[in-house]
């Protein structure tokens, strides 16, 4: 979710890029609940606000280069990169793809930068036809292997990006290699739950090492955990939707933990941000309001929700890329203040920070807290 174009956003191609506001110039939104909290005045989506939000609001610049899921959840947990993962915008050179395909004992088809359902829909015959898996990259720093299950078992497909992580991830330094299994037949494939990300461990501490160090429980739903590699996770569940997460995100709350639990809310950027799908990412944005809208009546007195993004992908631009954007950020609970504004951060690591702060664990290397900003302490 983004919240207009950073200024270096040009580098990136990506002008104009504005997820919230140009998906709302197209989309009637019907988005109540987070209105309510403030995401109107932190994205400015819509013309003039009025009104007090019930909750905390501001927006995030990205320090890092970059706009890939990695870098922004790695940003988050306090951990701001000096250079970029390396992209390769006209496919892999054979130097990185022979020492895989020698370990994997088949040649890949496809080495092009392409959306997931683009390329399946292009080369799905033939890989089956060839038994040859597709590769694939985009404008981030990723290696895709594409394999229908009923051609490449799910377990070999998870180990040939094993092999292929140890070449582009640990020699090569990109970011991630993802398995993108799907199935079905030519002219409907469609991937399946299955994926599996296998990232660089996270160069530096990070907020959920911080925690954890300090007994703290770290829980992740949805890709976290292997955004960061397995690291500073104490309890992890992936998931196959957004609803299921929202719904395990429900239990935690309903279980009264003490701890964080960091979910990632997939859909609208794999289902619809990248498919450049504005209705569909509308409808599964007001399916996220209406679940925030039930979740923040269930919150305990010290609970604290925080809902933002980790880059743009803006369905209404001819990209169907990720977007080099500012994030919305909205915080509600007991004692979160109402109608604080937060402005306009210079670093997503200003959330891990506050977070770090909040539970009183040693301050994390970037970022500046503004929880002092937002915190009633007796709600």
């Amino acid at each position: 979710m983004g919240a207009g174009e950073l200024p270096d956003a040009a580098l990136y191609g990506d002008e104009g890029s504005n997820t919230l506001g140009n998906l709302a110039r197209v989309v009637p939104l019907a988005l109540p609940h987070l209105r309510s909290l403030g995401l109107a005045h932190a994205a400015r989506f819509d013309g003039t606000q009025t009104g007090t939000p019930r909750g905390a609001f501001g927006r995030m610049a990205e320090a890092s280069p970059g706009k890939d899921s990695v870098t922004g959840h790695w940003e988050i947990a306090g951990l701001v990169l000096d250079r970029p993962f390396p992209t390769f915008p006209h496919g892999f050179s054979r130097e990185l793809l022979d020492p895989i395909e020698s370990r994997i004992g088949r040649r890949f088809i496809g080495n092009v930068v392409a959306s997931g359902t683009e390329i399946i829909d292009r080369l799905g015959q033939e890989h089956m036809d060839t038994g040859c898996p597709i590769v694939y990259t985009s404008a981030d720093s990723v290696f895709q292997i594409a394999a229908h299950e009923q051609v490449v078992p799910i377990d070999e497909l998870y180990r040939m990006c094993e092999a292929a992580f140890d070449v582009a991830g640990k020699s090569w330094g990109i970011g991630r290699v993802i398995a993108r299994p799907f199935e079905g037949t030519p002219g409907a494939f469609r991937r399946t739950a299955r994926r599996h990300d296998y990232a660089l461990t996270p160069s530096g501490r990070t907020l959920l090492d911080a925690l954890t160090a300090e007994g703290h429980e770290v829980v992740s739903i949805g890709k976290v955990r292997d955004l960061f590699a397995g690291r500073g996770i104490s309890r992890a569940t992936g998931t196959a939707s957004d609803a299921e997460g929202m719904a395990l995100v429900t239990d935690e709350v309903r279980r009264g933990g003490r701890g964080l639990v960091f979910v990632n809310l997939v859909d609208s950027d794999m289902q619809y941000g990248h498919r450049n799908d504005p209705a569909g990412y509308a409808a599964n944005l007001e399916a996220i309001d209406r679940w925030v809208g039930s979740l923040v009546p269930q919150l305990g007195e010290d609970d604290v929700l925080i809902v933002t993004g980790d880059h743009g992908n803006d369905p209404t631009t001819p990209s169907t890329d990720h977007s080099r954007e500012f994030v919305p950020v909205v915080a509600a609970g007991a004692r979160v203040r109402a109608g604080a504004d937060i402005g306009t951060r210079s670093t997503f690591a200003d959330l891990g920070q506050t977070i770090a702060a909040n539970f009183g664990v040693p301050p994390l290397a970037h970022g500046t807290s503004f929880l002092e900003t937002i915190r009633v302490d007796h709600p």
